[in-house]
């Protein structure tokens, strides 16, 4: 789920949410999570429009930042612990099993990667890298009913080069509110097979040639480990604040191709929604 990123920080965020209202918390949301939005009010359609700016690395492995205006929003329906989500270019179906258990199903698709996304010609010579559709399955494990504390899991599949990408993650929820506001974070460690991980990070024999970096076929493996905070506030009844901020540290195979200009990356992110 990627959302548009970051004119402020965090703590700015979080500053500004002290001073927000209280949301009313009558109607529980399919989870608490401020990371997993539910706009049904707790059933039937729900629907969010927003914009939100994003400070990230140019790609992945890029020293290079900038800035982006996103549109947010999304279209769901809810029926019981079942929730539809239609979220930009993803599609997902999300269930509660047991209060324990988060189960998620979803299609998206992975974005691209061309010459031009580097300002600096790092990209130059480099074969472009197309979007490709990816399925996706979550399962998360709660160790109390309120998902204070949970561990989980995410593997994503693709077509084309994409291959396989798997999280393995432990989250945490600050606070006692029920209505999905307040502050989630989580640690996380990325796993990937070898298309995945040349998708992103790999200099092919004739990439090689035409840019001047040197040849980096990488094993499939451990890819980066990382953490995420995510704070969704609310301004009276229609009005959302998410913000969030994530910091990834690449493995050694990852630091030693030449695409990866650093050996971390860093994003910001900040969107305001209202939640009709």
């Amino acid at each position: 789920m990627q959302s548009p990123k970051r004119l402020f920080t965090l703590a700015a965020a979080v500053i500004i949410g002290g001073l927000m209202t209280a949301h009313a918390e009558d109607e529980a949301p399919l989870f608490p999570l401020p990371f997993t939005p539910d706009f049904t009010r707790g059933a039937g359609w729900g629907f969010a429009l927003g914009l939100g700016v994003e400070y990230e690395t140019a790609y992945a492995g890029s020293d290079e930042y900038e800035f982006e205006l996103d549109p947010a929003g999304a279209i769901q329906w809810r029926k019981g612990n079942h929730l539809f989500s239609w979220e930009g270019l993803e599609l997902s179906w999300t269930t509660r099993q047991k209060d324990r258990w988060y189960i998620q199903v979803d299609l998206g698709l992975d974005g691209e990667r061309e010459e031009g996304d580097s300002d600096d010609g790092r990209l130059d010579g480099l074969d472009e890298r197309e979007d490709e559709f990816t399925g996706t399955g979550e399962l998360r494990y709660a160790f109390d009913g309120e998902w204070r504390n949970y561990v989980g899991t995410r593997v994503s599949m693709g077509d084309g080069d994409f291959g396989t990408l798997g999280f393995l993650f432990a989250g945490h929820r600050f606070g006692s509110r029920q209505d999905g506001g307040g502050t989630e974070l989580f640690l996380y460690a990325k796993l990937a097979d070898r298309d995945n991980l040349n998708r992103e990070f790999g200099v092919s024999p004739s990439e090689s040639v035409t840019s001047g970096l040197a040849e980096t076929d990488l094993d499939g493996g451990y890819r980066s480990s990382g953490l995420r905070i995510v704070d969704r506030r609310f301004v009276g009844e229609h009005i959302q604040i998410v913000s969030g901020l994530e910091f990834e540290y690449y493995s050694n195979d990852v630091q030693a191709s030449p695409i990866a200009r650093e050996d971390y990356a860093a994003e910001v992110e900040l969107a305001m929604l209202y939640h009709f």
